[in-house]
């Protein structure tokens, strides 16, 4: 049941991404360039996803569990480091560069483009040397 509920969220999420535009890269990169032709548009995708993330833990913090858990897990480290700093430096110049971020790179994987495929392989390189530069492996 609870890799159905993760399988549907995934579609939920694809579908909204595809249906706002989102795995267009060209619109990502037409919001960040704010000297140009600057498109608006992400920033309601963005306050859509305020507003919701905003009720539904609003709603799921009223249960005394999770539908699909014994307990809520919840981060415990709120330092900041250098990895963590550096990983969204590297995130936000990788998006900026590509106007692709994960979500809706996976999204866009049925209409697969060089500049796609490019960004997925990179983002598997990232993720690989991310795991073995780690000292926790």
């Amino acid at each position: 049941m609870k890799m159905l509920a993760g399988y549907l969220a995934g579609l939920l999420f694809g579908l909204g991404l595809a249906i706002s535009g989102m795995t267009d890269p060209a619109r990502v990169i037409g919001f960040l360039d704010v000297a140009g032709a600057w498109d608006p548009t992400l920033i309601f995708v963005l306050g859509g996803a305020v507003v919701t993330t905003f009720i539904g833990y609003r709603l799921v913090w009223r249960r005394q569990m999770p539908l699909l858990e014994s307990r809520f897990q919840l981060p415990t480290r709120r330092d900041l480091d250098t990895r963590l700093l550096g990983g969204a430096a590297l995130f936000g110049i990788g998006w900026g560069l590509s106007g692709y971020c994960p979500g809706p790179a996976v999204a866009s994987l049925a209409g697969l483009s060089w500049p796609l495929a490019a960004f997925i392989m990179t983002l598997l390189l990232g993720w690989w040397l991310a795991r073995r530069l780690s000292p926790a492996h």
